[in-house]
């Protein structure tokens, strides 16, 4: 029984500390850094995306090419 109350007050304690942490400990972010951070994503995003479709394009207009000079 002894075993099992030194889990449970274990348990305990470590929810009682993460809480602790979140609540008083964390420096959270403002809603301008965190619009921010959300437009960089974005744009980083869009530019991988552009990036990638540029590859792509790339890729099937060689490939293309390719395989109407084998017909």
């Amino acid at each position: 029984m002894l075993k099992e109350d030194n889990m449970f007050t274990k348990i305990v304690n470590y929810c009682k500390a993460c809480y602790n942490e979140l609540a008083h400990e964390t420096t959270w972010p403002t809603g301008r850094e965190l619009t921010h951070s959300a437009m960089v994503v974005l744009s980083a995003s869009l530019v991988i995306a552009l990036v990638v479709f540029a590859m792509d394009s790339v890729f099937r207009f060689i490939m293309t090419g390719l395989y109407s000079i084998g017909n």
